[in-house]
């Protein structure tokens, strides 16, 4: 069985790898035995730049 946890990254004025937030998230999760699962858009502009993205980490239980 697995165990999932959700994260909320905001994009804000930063396009792609600007931005460090989410490798010091996935590092820190990674450090907890957590592995990197994926992200999902969890809101977006009317242009459907994402704003907010939710990392998924899974562990087993």
């Amino acid at each position: 069985m697995k165990k999932y946890e959700y994260v909320t990254v905001h994009i804000g004025k930063f396009v792609g790898a600007k931005s460090e937030e989410h490798q010091r998230i996935i590092d820190e999760y990674a450090l907890k035995g957590y592995r990197y699962a994926g992200y999902i858009p969890v809101k977006m502009n009317d242009y459907g730049k994402i704003l907010d993205m939710d990392l998924v980490f899974e562990i087993d239980c």
